[in-house]
């Protein structure tokens, strides 16, 4: 059997002093016996001439460059917590070699003929040092060499000694270091290869004992059952850690920075750490703020300039009081400072707990852009060198202008460009836009490295603001969850606007609560109307994950409800038991009292198709001349896009200018542009600013209804549930020290899109109901109904209203809706069952086994493919699925972008024009993806692409039209994306 003595860990392997037990070990294949056999690591390669930068890569030297690279994880990137958590699997402070030594072992599997015959010179050599096989059978078998690793390395840990315990968390690792993680079953050796995949005789498995043993000596340890674990990590740090080997692996795996090393003499630790040296300053990876000093009393007034409002010293004197890591609900009015709150709470979290970063989750890409800014100036404020390490990820980035500024001159290699196909902005989905890889440009970059841009990276930035699909996601099983996880590993998890997760999302948002919580990642959720019974499944998820139970019920004695408003519930789990604070506090100012006008519109029988507007546009127009005669500003929100574009018509018919248009139809370009305009035109006053219009009218749909900092003096909104309606509300008198004109003096909500009845209940547009549900809309009219004349008292009666509408035995709607609202119960909560049931084969953990110990078959039944970004949303979202396309104008010159540049004649796009081009991206209407995916593709200039070969194109006439299937759009530049009658 092959043994070895390292002479020196600097020193090449090449100098090991190789003992053969046998004096001449026979590879026996089935045809032939092969003649004794030479040092199998100086022929067994891991990474072929093509993907090694021209020469092929030892296996032993590929495991080596990997370690090193861990090596440099461990001192420059893993967060405090992780590191701690590590040491204490390790034990006796052995952490770091540990985890060199799971980066590094990896592709232990590829000491197989299945792998070694895959490259014609690699398995020449192989065969010349007489190691054989059939090659008949390697090439009819198939056996992946991750789970030929995860399988084989059962055997030689289980003779080192290793116990079984370890064993059993240890394989999945390198078993699923591509994505996967196979069952036991589906890892092993398939039984017709007849152990030829593996290698029979002595000489394969003699060169993997030599592999395993050598590598692991190299390391410093004295012999294999020397890295026997004394601890076992949670599933949760299982995951995370697997996501880390996979890091390790892509990064050692660049042939532009690890060149193939084929002689065996040049072999060596030492050289793979010079190597990862070079790699890790060129490519400019760093972690976040490492370990943080305890925070100071004034901490807030350092970071913000202010002293803190009640609710924000309620948070921080709550996360000061926790006892260990974990979920922070905030629960407070909009305009209150909750952001501000949850962002020095993170700071205090890090701290404590060892975080070193955070993720901001947001509710959509609107919302991301002004949240990004905060983030990085409070980032800034901790450090400004950590300002650089901010990343933004949605699909829509390139179209922010602080993004965009902060980027180097792009000039991007292929390398980067061929991964950016991901999808909700973890890579660049617009591409091209990182800078070049080198050390002026890792020196010199005010964005995160191109490397954690690349596909499916973005969550290991440090600091990360994004939307919550990026969580959502994380608690799916795809392939490559675990670098989800992995980046979301060490850092404080903040996520804004909860209340949107509907009954689908919100199966994805406990997964991932349940895992986060079993991994010890404190967490803090903001929202200003949150539903009682969403916060208990909130509560219970996190700490069903921090107990490792099945049970999502938490009796209310162990967390009881809140009593006032703003309030913070704080949970966690020390030891067995689960521990809570849970505090209420004023306001900041005081109530404002909101009056509650209802605009009846007649609901006519083509609103099942698509709602007849013109009475209900007449009578906001009539009421918009009479309430702005003397000027204001006012916002009107609508349900869909096609109220919201024949309201801002008729609207705009009288009012010209002094209207805009803002939905999610429009291209990204002026989305973008509309967006930063509405925020500058109507956001918080500026004492140096342009001041507000005298006269603006902003026709939106739901983007305006969360995170969108603008001040209405007017609020005219369709009807929605109630939490949604008071969000809306939150848009109008948001701001202080704002002069408003007499008729709007006083804060008012006109509620319209319905049409109350005496003695029956309201009719509602059949759009209203397909996305809200009649059951939730006639509980909400039924108290619009009641106020009106009256006035509700914003935000003090925010709980109240909630409550009583989702809660069904505080609130009664009148007697003679009573049955109509049964019949329309049953319906939502059959519903709910089916929605929250149909989110069941997506989710990370199959139902009844949050309680199992290691990753075994975690991916079993779960989507293994890559998926388009229409999936990703559909899968998380639970709408249906819509795609994006790009348009463009075709003329007899060839193609032009929307903005009227000129393209190539068969739509080639040069760098100096892609942002024109990519500007003109739309999403369609769901109805219409059948469509496009049957009729639009690239077009043929850019097959080649790296990326755009995955867009679709629309070319449109003259008239700025285009036929798809059965119906006819047009885009215009006011308007959006129009649908025209058929």
């Amino acid at each position: 059997m092959f043994g070895a003595s390292v002479v020196g860990l600097g020193q090449p392997i090449g100098l090991v002093v190789l003992s053969v037990g046998l004096a001449t070990v026979r590879c026996v294949g089935t045809e032939r016996s092969a003649p004794g056999v030479q040092n199998p690591l100086a022929v067994l390669w891991g990474k072929s001439a093509g993907r090694a930068g021209g020469r092929s890569n030892l296996l032993l030297q590929h495991l080596l460059d990997t370690a090193a690279v861990a090596e440099l994880m461990w001192d420059h990137y893993l967060a405090p917590s992780v590191r701690r958590m590590l040491d204490g699997v390790a034990g006796d402070g052995g952490g770091r070699l540990l985890f060199a030594w799971l980066c590094g072992v990896h592709d232990f599997g590829k000491a197989t003929p299945a792998f070694q015959h895959m490259d014609a010179a690699g398995a020449a050599r192989v065969l010349g040092a007489g190691l054989s096989w059939d090659r008949h059978m390697v090439t009819r078998y198939r056996w992946r060499h991750d789970r030929a690793g995860g399988a084989l390395i059962q055997r030689y840990l289980t003779d080192a000694g290793w116990s079984e315990e370890s064993i059993g968390w240890v394989w999945p690792l390198i078993a699923g270091h591509h994505g996967l993680f196979p069952t036991l079953g589906g890892a092993r050796e398939p039984k017709r290869a007849q152990q030829q995949l593996s290698g029979k005789g002595p000489g394969w498995d003699m060169a993997r004992r030599a592999l395993l043993d050598v590598f692991t000596r190299a390391l410093g340890f004295d012999d294999v059952a020397e890295v026997d674990p004394s601890g076992f990590p949670s599933r949760a740090a299982q995951l995370q850690l697997s996501g880390f080997v996979v890091m390790a692996d892509w990064i050692a795996s660049d042939q532009d920075h690890f060149e193939g090393v084929d002689e065996f003499e040049r072999v060596s630790l030492q050289g793979a750490r010079e190597r990862a040296e070079k790699a890790w300053g060129l490519l400019g990876l760093r972690g976040g703020w490492g370990e943080l000093d305890e925070p100071e009393v004034d901490l807030f007034r350092r970071r913000f300039g202010d002293d803190p409002r009640p609710s924000q010293a309620m948070v921080v004197d709550v996360v000061n009081r926790m006892e260990s890591p974990g979920l922070v609900v905030v629960e407070a009015p909009m305009g209150e400072g909750k952001t501000k709150a949850a962002l020095v709470a993170a700071e205090i979290l890090g701290a404590r707990w060892g975080m070193d970063g955070v993720f901001v989750g947001m509710p959509t890409q609107a919302t991301c852009d002004p949240m990004f800014t905060n983030v990085r100036a409070w980032v800034e404020s901790i450090s400004p060198s950590l300002a650089s390490q901010v990343a933004l990820l949605h699909g829509k980035r390139r179209f922010n202008k602080q993004w965009q500024g902060l980027l180097e001159d792009p000039a991007p290699d292929d390398r980067y460009t061929r991964v950016a196909e991901d999808e909700f902005g973890l890579d660049d989905p617009f591409g091209m836009s990182q800078g070049a890889c080198c050390p002026e440009a890792a020196a010199e970059r005010r964005a995160p490295a191109e490397w954690f841009l690349g596909a499916k990276r973005g969550l290991l930035s440090p600091f990360v603001v994004g939307t919550i699909d990026q969580l959502l996601f994380a608690a799916t099983r795809t392939k490559h969850v675990m670098l989800r996880m992995a980046g979301l590993a060490g850092k404080v998890v903040i996520l804004d606007e909860v209340h949107a997760a509907d009954v689908y999302m919100s199966q994805f948002l406990a997964e991932g609560l349940r895992w986060l919580g079993q991994a010890r990642i404190p967490v803090v959720l903001l929202s200003a109307t949150l539903p009682p019974a969403q916060r208990r499944e909130l509560v219970a998820a996190y700490l069903a994950g921090a107990g490792d139970n099945e049970d999502l019920n938490v009796p209310a004695e162990i967390v009881p409800e809140p009593t006032g408003y703003p309030n913070v519930t704080a949970v966690w789990r020390s030891e067995a038991s689960a521990g809570h604070i849970v505090e209420s506090c004023q306001s900041w100012r005081r109530d404002l009292r909101v009056e509650v006008e209802v605009l009846p519109e007649p609901v006519s029988a083509k609103a099942e198709t698509g709602d007849d507007l013109s009475v209900g546009d007449a009578q906001v127009l009539s009421l918009l001349r009479e309430r702005l005669a003397v000027g204001g500003c006012a916002l009107v929100i609508r349900n869909t896009v096609r109220r919201a574009q024949d309201t801002f018509d008729a609207l705009r018919a009288e009012f010209g200018d002094e209207v805009r248009l803002l939905h999610g139809r429009l291209s990204a370009a002026h989305r973008a542009d509309r967006t930063e305009e509405c925020l500058q035109a109507l956001g918080p006053p500026e004492p140096n600013g342009p001041g507000r219009p005298a006269r603006r009218i902003l026709v939106a749909t739901q983007l305006a209804e969360q995170s969108f900092d603008v001040d209405a003096d007017l609020l005219i909104t369709d009807l929605v549930p109630m939490d949604l309606l008071l969000q809306r509300i939150g848009r109008t008198h948001r701001h202080s020290g704002v002069r408003r004109p007499g008729p709007v003096v006083e804060p008012r909500v006109i509620v319209t899109g319905f049409l109350p009845r005496d003695g029956a209940p309201p009719e509602f547009p059949g759009a209203a109901e397909a996305i809200y549900g009649r059951y939730l809309l006639m509980r909400t009219a039924a108290q619009v109904c009641a106020a009106e004349g009256g006035c509700w008292s914003i935000p003090g009666q925010v709980p109240q209203l909630v409550a009583d509408v989702y809660g069904s035995d505080r609130y009664s709607v009148p007697e003679d809706w009573a049955e109509a609202e049964r019949q329309a119960r049953a319906d939502w909560e059959a519903r709910q069952r089916a929605r929250a049931e149909s989110a069941e084969p997506f989710l990370l953990t199959r139902a009844g086994e949050h309680t199992r110990r290691t990753l075994e078959g975690l991916h079993r039944g779960g989507v293994s493919g890559s998926l388009s970004e229409e999936h990703h949303r559909a899968v998380v979202r639970d709408g249906d699925r819509s795609v994006e396309v790009v348009l463009v104008r075709r003329d007899d010159r060839g193609y032009r972008a929307l903005s009227g540049r000129s393209l190539g004649t068969h739509g080639e796009a040069s760098r100096d024009v892609l942002d024109d081009l990519l500007g003109g991206t739309v999403r369609l209407p769901a109805k219409l993806t059948q469509a496009a995916e049957a009729d639009l593709g690239p077009l043929d200039g850019w097959r080649d692409h790296p990326w755009l070969r995955y867009s679709r194109a629309l070319p449109l006439d003259a008239s700025d039209a285009a036929r798809l299937g059965d119906h006819v759009l047009r885009y215009d530049s006011l308007l959006g994306l129009v649908e025209e009658p058929r």
